[in-house]
């Protein structure tokens, strides 16, 4: 071979082997597969200016958006499927899907905002007309809730401290856009309406009975992602999680820019109430840190509730539940 096809050979597998840098070499291949952010919030912030490609691309990775979920518990399939491997919702759902698989793992925590005037994110709710006061007059009622996630342990906690068995009401297990059809129609009595479901009902008209501000919910919004992607590209997911502190700390001083990120009208865009509500939560909103060791208190707690009452089984290991970013540094 001559010297010339010699280092045109060592150039072609260099490039092939990606041996441009540590990083890169680490990095190569990483996909963060999020579902569609809708129209407000950090991720649709970052997603109309491209924000997570560009941080991604400097460690060798790149984002996928991907289709439309009203909830963790609706995303599920889209997780085991692999079309969806980093998602946010609370520890209830996460120890939920935890009960059936170990393939995800909670990175990151959103500690609660305990200022009381700090707009309500979730609450038992029921029609204006119904005759129900007190949650002790749900007996005998049926209650829409999510399966295994967070309305089902609010309600739990909120049935507790009223002093009512679980086996006197009737949980019907619903996704948000089922439930909301269902608490429409009147198909169920009550409904502990939570994400962006909770102020749409409130708006409607429903009726607060409860909100998680009044009960000990231990149960704090998170990040998971798929163990492969934090076991292999741990740098990718601290990139994420870097973006998404930077702009909810940039929220809460520039909330407009958060709201109707694509569409000022349509059924996606807020107005009047509904937006003014929307801009004081991301004031009030806290950014996401990484998860730790210490963060097994919240999910011994959540778990508790779901094993003293059948939902979960014991097995679910809450060792198995976190993983810490700082030390995969």
């Amino acid at each position: 071979m001559s010297p010339r096809l010699a280092i045109l050979a060592v150039a072609t597998l260099c490039a092939l082997s990606a041996c441009s840098s540590p990083t890169a070499t680490a990095q190569a291949g990483a996909v963060l597969k999020i579902k569609d952010p809708g129209n407000a919030g950090p991720l649709a912030y970052a997603k109309k200016n491209g924000i997570l490609e560009k941080r991604l691309a400097q460690v060798g990775a790149k984002v996928e958006w991907g289709g439309t979920y009203a909830s963790f518990t609706a995303t599920i399939d889209a997780v085991r499927s692999g079309s969806v491997n980093v998602l946010e919702g609370a520890i209830s759902p996460a120890l939920g899907y935890l009960a059936n698989g170990r393939d995800i793992k909670i990175f990151s925590i959103t500690d609660r905002v305990v200022d009381p005037a700090a707009p309500k994110t979730d609450g038992l709710v029921v029609p204006a007309d119904s005759p129900v006061k007190d949650v002790k007059e749900l007996v005998g009622k049926r209650i829409a809730v999510n399966k295994g996630g967070r309305g089902e342990y609010l309600l739990l906690l909120a049935l507790e401290r009223a002093g009512v068995r679980p086996d006197q009401v009737t949980r019907v297990y619903l996704n948000p856009d089922q439930a909301a059809s269902a608490f429409a129609t009147g198909k169920v009595d009550a409904w502990w309406a939570i994400v962006r479901a909770y102020p749409e009902a409130v708006a409607k008209g429903a009726r607060v009975l409860v909100h998680s501000n009044d009960l000990p919910d231990q149960d704090l919004s998170i990040q998971a992602a798929r163990v492969e992607l934090l076991e292999k590209h741990p740098e990718a997911v601290r990139v994420y999680l870097d973006v998404l502190r930077e702009l909810t700390a940039q929220a809460k001083t520039e909330p407009d820019a958060f709201q109707n990120v694509f569409l000022a009208q349509g059924p996606t865009a807020l107005s009047g109430a509904r937006l003014k509500e929307e801009l004081d939560k991301s004031r009030y909103a806290l950014p996401p840190r990484p998860a730790t060791a210490a963060d097994l208190t919240y999910v011994k707690d959540v778990a508790g509730v779901f094993h003293r009452y059948g939902v979960l089984p014991a097995s679910v290991n809450p060792s198995d539940v976190i993983f810490d970013l700082r030390a995969s540094s």
